[in-house]
Order: C-alpha cells, then sequence, then structure tokens
C-alpha cells in the first residue's frame, strides 16, 4: 500500500452500467473470462449485480480481493456465481501485514478467517497472491506451502514489480529461481503441474499435497508472448498492458455517445498498437524508470 494512495472522486468511476455495457461489449468480442479487481472490489456495493450480468453472458467470473471484507460478502458473490478467488497476502505475519498494508495487525486475522471461509466452500477455485519481498517476507516461503498440504489451495508467489509509490528497489527483488530453489531445499524436489500456454504461472506440486504453488515470473521470465490479457481500470482506462503507460478512456468515448461497435473499433486499435514485451520498457529498471499508476490504481 503506498504512503499515500490517489483515490479516484466517484464521479470518475465507471457506474454500473457502463461497466455491464463495457463487459457486454468486450463478451461480444469473444472474451470469455472476466476478473474482477481494484484496488480493491469489495469496496463497490454493486459488486454483486455486476458479477451477476457477466455470469448471466456465460462468463467464468473470478476475484482479486485483499480479504478484509470477503467474509461478509461472500454469500452473495456465490449467489451472483463467481466461481474463483485469488486472495493477496503477503505475510503470515501479523506485524509484517501491518507494515506491508498499514492496517492494524487485527486485521491479519480477519483476512485468514476469509482465506478458511473461501477454501472450504467446494464450488469456489482459490489462489493466493504472494508478493516475495527481501526482507519482509523471502525467508517464509515453506510457510506458505505448507497451506496447499490439506486444502486445493493454488499459492502463488509473485515476483516484486516497479509501481508508482510502492518503493520498488532491486535490493528488495527475489527472482523465481531463488523462491524454487528455497522451497525445493526445503521439501525436496516438485511435481510439475501442466499448464495452459497463456497461463501466466508455472504451477508445481509437493508429492503428497492437496494443493499446487505456482511462480509468477513476470519479471526475470516474462511470459509477455503468451499474454491474453486486457485490463480496464475503475476509472474506464483500458491498458493492453500492465506495465505500459498508454491508456484509452472507454469511459470518456461512452459518455459522449460512442456506439457499442466505436467502443470496440477503439479497443481494437489500442491492442494494435500494444507493445510486443514489458509496455516497451525493455526490463523491470525501464518500468522503475517508468511514469505508470499505482498498482492500486491499475488492479491485480
Amino acid at each position: 500500500m503506498p504512503e499515500h494512495p490517489d483515490f479516484t472522486p466517484s464521479p470518475n468511476l465507471l457506474t454500473t452500467q457502463e461497466a455491464i455495457r463495457l463487459i457486454t461489449i468486450f463478451q461480444s468480442a469473444g472474451v470469455t473470462k472476466l476478473r474482477l479487481t481494484g484496488g480493491e472490489p469489495l469496496m463497490r456495493q454493486d459488486l454483486p449485480e455486476i458479477a451477476q450480468a457477466a455470469v448471466d453472458l456465460n462468463l467464468a467470473v473470478s476475484l482479486t480481493t485483499n480479504g478484509v471484507l470477503l467474509s461478509r460478502r461472500l454469500p452473495a458473490l456465490l449467489r451472483a456465481g463467481v466461481s474463483g478467488i485469488n486472495l493477496s497476502l503477503d505475510s503470515l505475519c501479523p506485524h509484517t501485514f501491518s507494515l506491508l498494508t498499514r492496517r492494524p495487525p487485527q486485521v491479519h486475522e480477519r483476512v485468514l478467517s476469509a482465506l478458511h471461509d473461501a477454501v472450504t466452500e467446494p464450488s469456489l477455485s482459490v489462489k493466493l497472491n504472494v508478493v516475495v519481498m527481501s526482507p519482509h517476507n523471502h525467508l517464509t516461503l515453506p510457510d506458505f506451502v505448507r497451506l496447499t498440504e490439506s486444502h486445493p489451495l493454488s499459492v502463488r508467489f509473485i515476483e516484486y514489480m516497479p509501481f508508482a509509490g510502492n518503493r520498488w528497489k532491486h535490493a528488495s527483488f527475489v527472482p523465481y529461481s531463488e523462491m524454487l530453489r528455497s522451497i525445493t531445499h526445503h521439501y525436496g524436489p516438485l511435481s510439475a503441474v501442466a499448464t495452459h500456454p497463456n497461463d501466466t504461472a508455472k504451477y508445481f506440486r509437493v508429492p503428497g499435497f492437496q494443493g499446487t504453488i505456482g511462480f509468477i515470473s513476470s519479471m526475470s521470465a516474462p511470459f509477455c508472448a503468451g499474454c491474453n490479457r486486457i485490463r480496464v481500470t475503475a476509472d474506464g482506462a483500458l491498458k493492453t498492458c500492465l506495465f505500459g503507460e498508454h491508456e484509452v478512456s472507454l469511459r470518456d468515448i461512452m459518455r459522449q455517445g460512442a456506439s457499442d461497435e466505436q467502443v470496440l473499433e477503439t479497443i481494437r486499435r489500442a491492442l494494435h498498437d500494444k507493445h510486443f514485451a514489458l509496455g516497451g520498457k525493455g526490463d523491470m529498471f525501464g518500468i522503475a524508470a517508468g511514469d505508470n499508476r499505482s498498482m492500486v490504481r491499475i488492479g491485480g
């Protein structure tokens, strides 16, 4: 969490109907999956309505959340048809959690309770996202892996990526190869799990464990060639790459009276102009030198 997060005024955010309209347009162009992210998507009271509209269009709908409000809102999300939860939790230690999130340590227990509620819900696919940072949590990876022993949970270790306000520095960066070495040193050889060409993570399993572990190596081994993802921010900006600074406001053209076909053509042009890798930044140092949004204003 940045020290001074730049929150977007409510009138600048997509309305419920604008969000549903964009989902409908993307679905008409062949999109089959929708992930509702943030900031924190559960801050939106209309989230079940948006999820239900997407499910009614036969989209597979999942959610990325910090878990603070999840237990209270999970029943409504399940009724709406949400089938996947990605819960972001960078530490199993309340003190470190508080340091990273700028929330009281007691909130940590609420997030762990939400994780339990999610993994014990048989209709949900649950992933735990862990951004690995030295010295905060890079020595605790085996503890996270232990969570996969008795639950069909996927714990995904994510390389620390530079964004505005997150005080990224190379000294805190832990590459995928080092994470893997640490875990195999503790648990022994891992079993590889088959993945799809468009997957963002490399998956493994500790033999005998129910769940899996994944590594998202965005910086040390980018997967840009297989990327089939596109982002629309809460204020309606189209980002064809997480790391790219270029944005196109779909909100503005809708509010100016654009037809669905005109919106779709704007999306097509943006995709045509997309850089092949890392938003054209070259590497993590090029990204760090750029002027992208903070992650809380892009979405996970």
